[in-house]
């Protein structure tokens, strides 16, 4: 890996002391905020809070372990593995069609995961999925994809973490703003003072995640009852020894066209860190990282939740602290599991207000967006390359925009794509970059 990108403090590499690895991880935890998709998904199953803890609990361990096997035993890169939204509503669906969360429902949805994973651990051990990937996407389509997951995730910073979010909406946009300005004072201090440039680039995100919690504490908006009512450490109990394993042809078709997508999303994830870290995947890579995301799958399909992939807020995460290590997001994995086991600091971590994760998630999302921009800024362009990249971004946007009741309206396998602007947009940056004759005049590059 380079570790010679100027826009780097701190290379992917690169050694980082003990105590700076630990808070440099947790700032990763906090910046991912992957404890909302099994709170959705247990509401969504009418789960008892019991139910809710131990779906969290899985989710945190599964995270944990499969960011540690990607970052230094398969990519090699530093990947952070999370839960994927995309999975939430046919989970739900297996679960409920299949005698809900009492009956076979879980087992069911288990039996399903597992198949999927191991398809994944097959495509990258045959090296089918590096042949994909150099076949279907060059630069051009890689740096719209990127391109496309920052523009993606934009309006759910805004609209679900601020402007939706529960509580008065004035608060909720002073929140946001109090902590999105303190994470650019920090990158300013950090940028005007070499002195201290490393202390506030690296802990700007976690400086401004502190400093929203106080604010929202002042104004009364922080749930301490939550916290003090939970216990400090538990064992995870909803896992596949208490629910078992069973087989549904439907359900595993189901999740093979689930995990399609969610490769597709995690390709955008992988090609954005790449971006990020100034560093190209080699054909091996490609193959080990999906082999990676295969187990991080299996195991959180064990573990009793849905699967966990690359997520990418972190390399926007990079690019804001400029620390890329490795490190770090060992540790990022090492604070996963501890979450996992110790449920009063998960459950501080999920009281932190929507608006204050919110303020620093927006940024985050820009940051993604111009790293793919910066891709493509970077190559010759062509007349029929403008097409490639703002078809792509157009769908993006409307899909993003496309009411619920239009989704829930249409057929099954149609609702899963149309639930995944990411995925919509590679595959028509991968047909169109196909299908479009490439002319011979060339103009000067975006």
């Amino acid at each position: 890996m380079s570790e010679n990108n100027t826009n780097l403090l701190v290379g992917p590499n690169d050694k980082v002391g003990l105590a700076e690895s630990g808070f440099l991880g947790l700032q990763h935890v906090l910046a991912m905020d992957i404890y909302v998709p099994p709170i959705i998904l247990a509401g969504m199953m009418s789960m008892s809070l019991s139910g809710q803890m131990g779906l969290l609990q899985s989710t945190f361990l599964a995270a944990g372990i499969g960011t540690i096997l990607q970052t230094y035993v398969f990519m090699k890169m530093p990947v952070s593995q999370g839960p994927s939204f995309v999975p939430l509503g046919a989970a739900a669906g297996v679960v409920l069609a299949s005698g809900g969360v009492n009956g076979n429902g879980m087992g069911t949805l288990i039996g399903s995961l597992l198949v999927g994973a191991v398809i994944l651990i097959i495509m990258g051990a045959t090296g089918i999925f590096q042949k994909i990937i150099n076949k279907l996407v060059p630069a051009l389509v890689g740096g719209t994809i990127i391109t496309c997951v920052g523009l993606s995730l934009i309006p759910s910073a805004l609209n679900d973490k601020i402007f939706e979010a529960s509580g008065n909406i004035n608060n909720n946009m002073i929140l946001a703003t109090v902590t999105a300005l303190t994470l650019l004072v920090a990158v300013g201090i950090s940028m005007r003072f070499p002195s201290v440039r490393r202390f506030f680039r690296t802990g700007s995100i976690i400086l401004a995640l502190a400093v929203g919690t106080i604010v929202s504490t002042m104004m009364g908006l922080f749930d301490w009852k939550t916290v003090a009512d939970a216990s400090w450490v538990s064992l995870p109990q909803q896992t596949v020894f208490h629910y078992g394993i069973h087989f549904s042809l439907s359900a595993i078709v189901t999740f093979i066209i689930i995990y399609a997508v969610i490769t597709t999303e995690t390709t955008g994830t992988w090609f954005a860190m790449g971006a990020v870290t100034n560093h190209k995947i080699s054909s091996k890579q490609w193959n080990m990282g999906i082999i990676g995301e295969g187990i991080s799958c299996l195991v959180a399909a064990l573990l009793g939740t849905t699967p966990v992939t690359g997520y990418s807020t972190n390399a926007g995460v990079i690019t804001i602290t400029g620390v890329a290590s490795k490190q770090v997001f060992f540790f990022a994995g090492l604070w996963f599991i501890i979450l996992g086991f110790f449920s009063k600091v998960a459950a501080f971590l999920a009281a932190i207000p929507a608006p204050v994760i919110g303020g620093v998630f927006a940024i985050i999302c820009v940051t993604i967006m111009l790293n793919g921009l910066n891709v493509i800024r970077r190559l010759n362009t062509t007349d029929r390359d403008i097409y490639i990249i703002g078809l792509p971004i157009i769908l993006t946007l409307a899909l993003v925009l496309l009411p619920n009741s239009v989704i829930k309206e249409s057929p099954q396998l149609l609702q899963y794509l149309l639930g995944s602007p990411i995925a919509i947009a590679a595959i028509t940056a991968i047909l169109l970059n196909i299908l479009m004759p490439s002319p011979h005049n060339k103009i000067q590059s975006i």
